[in-house]
Order: structure tokens, then C-alpha cells, then sequence
């Protein structure tokens, strides 16, 4: 008995001490665990977290201290953001004590452990201001498992990113209009061997005939002015070049003298400037041509003649060895080479702004695609602009810019989906990078961000317009740096958020200054600004000057985590 009661007693005592050793780290400490987490020293990075493009990325960071992880302990740790009536869960982080099964990262017990840990989650309406990231963990130990109760890690997300305004740039199809257009009306003289006089059967030939029309014409239709004239004569190449170059002279001046006749029939008045000369001399050119050309037995012969001398008396000479074919020359050749060739320059003005203006409205089939699309450009009224338009899409109906106008001004009326089908009709007529930077503008507003990258990125050479949408993309894809150089020379709401978000709220501030914008938008962005360098004053200035032009942001102010440290 005496033994018994010795053997017992120590059982007895130590059975406390075992109880306690079970609460120990090494052994069964996740309550313990779950007491420490503060000691963790939880950081999360930004604080509030931030939208970037169309994600949410999350930075944490902590030390595990020595003795606080349970060598058979393992847990698993997943950053949840909560909101009403949702949640997004960020990827789960696994960790486990010395001793624990597994394949999670092993924690010493010893000694403390840093981690790192980034994630992101899409993000979702409803994470904006109102949501809190919380740390959900799950721990095990054996047969043994817990819940954490959720370690609430900061406020929910700052959207500012969204302020990005769909101030996109469409682009016209620029008409080619000239109001003064210049045309020429050409005729040739042919003469005799070694002869300059003008020939009344030449002025009977069909080509001086449709001069002499034209400038009938021309004297009966004050749109049509008469300008000068080039007439450039020649000699065939034969005899003395001296002589040539002489006769290639009185032949140009034969020719402008005929000119000169038919102006005066037609009561035309001219200074003697009006009459250009241009005497060539010897045609070896024109001699060449023909005679590749012709069916001359010998041509082959002759043109080897040509390449090989350049010393005209030498050609002459040597072709005129060659007997019976310069006998063929003489015939068919040479007469062509006998000329001068009269070109009369004349300018034809168009309609008045008021006569193009009058006819787009009343009788557009009657003008040029050119006139159309400039006669629209005439009106002040965008519903008179879309008339022109559509009359130039009807009329002139394998004309892309037609089509592509029409829908540059129902954007302006604010018509998305029709000013879309219409920039689609375009895209059918033709390939051009002004239509590729229309729809892509569209794509963007629509949320196609990927077909608004694709065809902006095929609208290079429209210019600032493709530029500045690329920048506005460049912000919602979350590429601040890429938006500020799109931006460069801007002075908008876009280009001064492009640089707010990019860490240089001065340098938004200054760009806001100068901007000359007094919207509710423009003071909102403005309020950040000041709230990014601490001047509290003139951030709740602006935000409560925009609030006051617009009353729908009372609610987005109150709870904007921009503003958490304002009163």
C-alpha cells in the first residue's frame, strides 16, 4: 500500500504540467498562434489597396517571430476583399512548422522568418471605397483544425484611375476641294522639211480644232481663265544644227502666232507674256522612240548607231550610210519629228461658299465628292453637317469619307451605336487609318479595349488624334508612363490624371492650371491632387466646388478613400 501511494503521487503531479506543455508553441499552439498575430507585424502595400489597369494587386509583408510558429502546425493564409454582397478572394499562402507535413514554406521555430507576398485579384465594382481586405487564415495540427478569426487588414480600393475621361478623338476625312483648279488643252503642229509656216490643213486637224472650241469656250464662261501657253518645237534631226536650232525657234513662234489668231478671233485680250517659247532643236529623243517603235528593218542597226555616238553630226552620217533605210527614215521618221507641241494653261474657279452651300442642300449629285465634303464644312450646324454628309455617302457611294464624317458628327450628338455602324459602312468603302482610329476610339468606349489597341495601333500617320487615344487606353491599361508621353502638350483632365496616378501630383496640378477647364471632373481631379501633396484646404475646396456643379459626386466624395485624411 505504502508503495502504491508513492508510485501514484508523482503521476498525479505531473499530469498539470502536461496539460500546460500542450499549449506550448512547439506542441499545440494555434490558439496561440491565433493570440500572436499581431506580432506578425502585418504590412500591406498600398494601404488602401489601388486599381491599376483592370486588376488590384496586393503587397504583403510580416515576420514570423522565434518561438511563435508550431513545429506540427501548419496554416493556410488567403487575403479576401470583402464588400456588400460580394468578396474576391486573393491566391491562398501556405506555411508550416519544422516538423508538419507538407509542402508548404517551413517556418523555423527558433529563429524568426520575413515573407513577401504579392497577388492580384480583377477587379470588381464593388471593391470601390466601401470594401475592407481582410486576412483569412486556417490552421492544422494532427486531427486538429481551426479558423483564424479574420485579421482585418485595411480599407478597400482607391479607383482613381476611373476619372479617365471618354474625351476620344475622332478624326474627319479631309476633302481635297480646290476652288481654283489647273488644267491644260494640248494640239500639235506638224511642218514641212526645213520649214516654219503653219500649214491651213494643220489648223484644220482635229486637235488645233478642239483648241479653237476651248477658247470659244473659254471666252463664253467667266470660270474659265486663260493663263499662258509652252509651246516646245523641234527639228528633225537632219542637216546643219545650227540651222535646226533656228528653225525649232520659228516653228514655236509659228505656233503661238496661230495661238495668238485664234485668241484674237475669240476677243480674248493677252499680254505677250502669255506666249511662252521653248525651242528644243534636234529631236534625237523623239527619233529613238519612234524608231523603237517602228517596223524598220534595220531599227536595231540604227539604234546601236545611237548609243554608240554621241556626237550628233557622226549619227547623222553613219545612218545615212545605211542607204535604203534612211530612205524609210525619211518617210516615216523624220515628217513626226517636224513639230511644235502647244500646251495652253488655263484655270477653271469653282462655286462661291454660298453657291456650294446651296447645291449641297438642293442638288448634291451635282458636285464633286471634293465640293460635298467642303460644303459641309461650311455649316455651323452639326444636323446641317449630317444632311451634307449623308448626301455625300448616297451619291458618291464608293467614298469612304462620307460614312466616316457622318459619324464624326453623331459622336459629337453623342450617338455611339449609330456613329459605330456608320464608321463600320466606311471600313467597307475603304482601308484607311482615319477610320481604323475611329472605331477604334469606339472600341474603347464600348469596353473593347483589345480591338481599341489593335486598330489604334493600325491608325499610325493621323497624328495627334491617334496619340492622344492611345493615351487615354494607356491609363485604363494601367501604363501611367506610356499615358504621359501620349499626353506630351496636352493640357486635359487625361494628361494631368496621367500624371497624378503616376506619382507627380505637382506636375497634374500645373497641367490642371493650365488647362482652362472649370468641370466638376476637372476640380474633382484637382481635389486629389492637393489631398497627394497635404494641402487639406484646397482639396476640400475643390472637392466641394465639385460637388457643387455636380451633385451626383456628393456621395462619391463622402466616401472616396482619397480624401480619408480630411475632416
Amino acid at each position: 500500500m505504502t508503495m502504491q501511494y508513492i508510485i501514484r503521487q508523482p503521476l498525479a503531479f505531473l499530469l498539470p504540467a502536461f496539460a500546460l506543455l500542450l499549449t506550448l508553441p512547439g506542441c499545440g499552439g494555434l490558439g496561440k498562434m491565433e493570440k500572436a498575430i499581431e506580432e506578425l507585424n502585418l504590412k500591406m502595400d498600398p494601404e488602401p489597396l489601388v486599381l491599376r489597369g483592370d486588376e488590384v494587386q496586393l503587397n504583403l509583408s510580416g515576420t514570423f517571430p522565434e518561438k511563435y510558429f508550431a513545429k506540427k502546425a501548419s496554416i493556410e493564409a488567403t487575403p479576401v476583399l470583402v464588400w456588400d454582397g460580394g468578396e474576391a478572394a486573393f491566391e491562398t499562402q501556405g506555411f508550416q512548422g519544422e516538423d508538419a507535413a507538407g509542402n508548404f514554406t517551413v517556418v523555423p521555430f527558433k529563429s524568426a522568418k520575413s515573407f513577401d507576398y504579392t497577388a492580384k485579384v480583377a477587379y470588381q465594382e464593388g471593391m470601390e471605397d466601401g470594401a475592407r481586405l481582410e486576412l483569412r487564415i486556417s490552421g492544422a495540427m494532427g486531427s486538429k483544425s481551426m479558423d483564424f478569426t479574420p485579421v482585418v487588414l485595411g480599407d478597400g480600393v482607391i479607383t482613381t484611375q476611373n476619372w479617365v475621361r471618354s474625351d476620344d478623338r475622332f478624326v474627319i476625312g479631309e476633302d481635297a476641294f480646290q476652288r481654283v483648279v489647273s488644267y491644260t488643252e494640248e494640239a500639235e503642229i506638224h511642218y514641212a522639211y526645213n520649214r516654219s509656216n503653219v500649214r491651213s490643213a494643220e489648223l484644220r486637224d482635229e486637235d488645233m480644232s478642239s483648241l479653237r472650241d476651248f477658247i470659244g469656250f473659254a471666252a463664253d464662261h467667266d470660270s474659265v481663265m486663260l493663263k499662258s501657253t509652252r509651246v516646245s518645237a523641234y527639228a528633225s534631226p537632219e542637216g546643219e544644227i545650227t540651222l535646226n536650232e533656228n528653225l525649232a525657234l520659228e516653228r514655236a513662234e509659228s505656233a503661238n502666232a496661230a495661238v495668238s489668231k485664234l485668241l484674237k478671233r475669240a476677243k480674248i485680250d493677252v499680254e505677250d507674256s502669255f506666249f511662252g517659247n521653248n525651242p528644243k532643236g534636234e529631236d534625237w529623243d523623239g527619233f529613238q522612240t519612234l524608231m523603237r517603235a517602228s517596223d524598220i528593218e534595220d531599227k536595231d542597226l540604227i539604234l546601236r548607231v545611237l548609243s554608240m555616238y554621241s556626237d550628233k553630226n557622226r549619227r547623222e552620217e553613219e545612218i545615212k550610210n545605211i542607204a535604203k533605210t534612211y530612205r524609210e527614215i525619211e518617210k516615216e521618221i523624220l515628217p513626226e519629228l517636224r513639230r511644235s507641241m502647244i500646251v495652253l494653261n488655263y484655270d477653271i474657279e469653282g462655286y462661291t461658299d454660298e453657291e456650294l452651300t446651296e447645291l449641297a442642300m438642293t442638288n448634291a449629285a451635282s458636285l464633286t465628292v471634293e465640293e460635298v465634303l467642303y460644303a459641309a464644312t461650311l455649316f455651323e450646324n452639326n444636323d446641317d453637317k449630317l444632311k451634307v454628309y449623308q448626301a455625300a455617302s448616297s451619291v458618291h457611294a464608293d467614298d469612304w469619307r462620307g460614312p466616316n464624317n457622318e459619324g464624326v458628327i453623331l459622336m459629337k450628338m453623342g450617338k455611339l451605336n449609330q456613329a459605330a455602324d456608320r464608321f463600320m459602312t466606311a471600313d467597307e468603302r475603304g482601308d484607311s487609318p482615319v477610320i481604323n482610329n475611329n472605331m477604334g476610339a469606339v472600341a474603347r468606349m464600348k469596353g473593347n479595349l483589345a480591338d481599341a489597341k489593335r486598330l489604334l495601333g493600325s491608325a499610325s500617320g493621323v497624328g495627334d488624334a491617334v496619340k492622344y487615344n492611345k493615351g487615354i487606353l494607356a491609363i485604363q491599361e494601367g501604363n501611367y508612363s506610356q499615358a504621359i508621353s501620349n499626353f506630351s502638350g496636352e493640357a486635359t483632365v487625361n494628361a494631368a490624371l496621367a500624371k497624378l496616378l503616376n506619382g507627380d501630383a505637382n506636375g497634374a496640378k500645373t497641367i490642371l492650371d493650365n488647362a482652362g477647364d472649370d468641370s466638376a471632373v476637372a476640380h474633382y481631379v484637382m481635389a486629389i491632387c492637393y489631398a497627394h501633396v497635404g494641402n487639406d484646404a484646397e482639396a476640400k475646396r475643390h472637392r466641394d466646388m465639385a460637388v457643387e456643379k455636380d451633385a451626383g459626386l456628393s456621395g462619391k466624395a463622402s466616401a472616396d478613400l482619397e480624401f480619408r485624411d480630411l475632416d
